[in-house]
């Protein structure tokens, strides 16, 4: 019986392999596959009926409405030039400092992930606006690359993280449901506001270690060009252009931590603040609401959709026995609990490689979150760990949508073989913090 929910996963592979919509083949290959098992007794046709229950409950999950609410503060933000503005000053103020340009970049791109939350969206902002510049000035190609590249998954672990808001959902249901299992009636609960709070650390080191690997590549490469300018920047034009972004970070996170308000009730004031620095910078007008209306829509439609599919995926697998088998796997693993830890971080991050992080939040932490959380581990730091492991899985050549974003934009003088050379010291970086997290997980606060 085993073999059947392992012919389920082959058969929807194989299809998004062939490069199938990802909703619609989550969705569709599960329902067909469930309609061949009812006669063969393989499966209970009575499920069918949890189907429109579990597709209201997304609809209807209020933590979620805050996936629209930060997608529009993003877009508002990208569209109305703010993020081209804050480069421009933040170069200025590091001009008279050897690199400063990629320090800047940096400092930038940690902002502007707080501030979308979406990978795409930086790399390909970051893409168009500095690595010609970075060219010009001298840096080599594989390290420019490189830097863009890495910087702009910082959307990925830094809150308020998209992924982070669907990774506090599903951890929250597959804690509960690990509780269920243990018998245990007096619940605790995790929210994305903890996840929120629980990232915040690791994104710094990140962040830290991006500025030591660059000022140490900087102190090495005599062709860059550094002319310093007696003319700077004053302070309050550097002042004007950073302060309000990073308002509007404190105020959306702030309020979460402090318990002020949820993190969607925080994402409407951070959508409505976004508005207003747009409307102060004078980019409003009913051309930009349009845009930014549409692309919001579009995202989020494309996201809920991949949710119902994922839904019906979870519901039909476990159906025909999947949980059995998940379980069958764990057991078999030697070495106890951090054996299978480990065997979950390697598996989602190959699976970064094909999936988007959302797929992976919604088919494949539903199935091996509560196994993990019933050996004991704390759900917080387990989805900080599979957050910065699909980080990294993001930047891994060959496949590693980061890299496809930035080939997407990146100067066709530029290889790709050149990209890969560049990412790899961000992702020992990565490999570092993730490890430092494992090993130590009071670094969870």
């Amino acid at each position: 019986m085993e073999i059947i929910p392992l012919i389920l996963i082959v058969l929807i592979c194989t299809s998004l392999l062939a490069g199938y919509p990802v909703a619609f083949t989550l969705a569709g290959v599960s329902l067909i596959f469930a309609l061949i098992c009812v006669p063969l007794g393989l499966f209970d046709p009575s499920i069918f009926k949890s189907i429109p229950i579990r597709i209201f409950g997304i609809m209807n999950n209020f933590t979620l409405l805050a996936v629209p609410l930060f997608i529009y503060m993003g877009t508002i933000l990208e569209r109305s030039g703010v993020a081209a503005k804050m480069l421009e000053n933040m170069a200025l103020a590091f001009q008279n400092t050897r690199g400063g340009l990629s320090i800047s970049i940096i400092i930038v791109g940690a902002l502007l992930a707080a501030s979308t939350g979406i990978v795409g969206a930086t790399v390909v902002t970051m893409g168009l606006m500095s690595l010609p510049v970075l060219l010009q000035q001298g840096y080599k190609k594989d390290f420019a690359s490189g830097l863009v590249a890495s910087t702009g998954t910082l959307g990925q672990i830094i809150p308020p993280s998209i992924a982070l808001v669907l990774l506090g959902d599903v951890m929250s249901n597959a804690y509960q449901r690990a509780q269920n299992n243990m018998g245990i009636f007096s619940q605790k609960t995790v929210t994305v506001g903890d996840l929120f709070v629980g990232a915040i650390v690791p994104g710094i080191m990140i962040c830290i270690a991006y500025l030591i690997y660059t000022i140490y590549q900087n102190s090495k490469n005599e062709d860059i060009i550094f002319e310093p300018n007696k003319e700077s920047i004053l302070a309050l034009e550097i002042l004007k252009t950073l302060g309000m972004p990073l308002g509007l970070i404190f105020l959306v996170l702030g309020s979460i931590i402090a318990g002020i308000a949820t993190p969607t009730e925080a994402s409407a004031l951070g959508a409505i603040g976004a508005l207003l620095i747009a409307l102060i910078n004078k980019k409003v007008d009913i051309k930009f609401i349009k845009e930014t209306s549409q692309r919001t829509a579009l995202v989020s439609t494309m996201i809920f959709a991949i949710l119902i599919g994922a839904s019906i995926f979870s519901l039909i697998f476990r159906g025909i026995g999947g949980d059995e088998l998940i379980e069958l796997i764990f057991g078999s693993l030697p070495g106890g609990p951090y054996t299978a830890l480990l065997f979950v971080l390697f598996l989602v991050f190959l699976l970064g490689f094909i999936l988007d992080f959302i797929e992976i939040c919604y088919v494949i932490v539903p199935l091996v979150a509560p196994p993990l959380l019933m050996m004991g581990f704390d759900p917080v730091w387990l989805a900080i760990l599979l957050a910065i492991n699909l980080q990294t899985s993001f930047l891994t050549p060959p496949f590693g949508f980061s890299l496809f974003y930035l080939r997407g934009v990146a100067d066709e003088s530029i290889k790709t073989s050149e990209i890969y050379k560049g990412v790899m010291p961000f992702i020992v970086i990565q490999l570092l913090v993730l490890s430092l997290v494992l090993i130590f997980p009071w670094f969870i606060i």
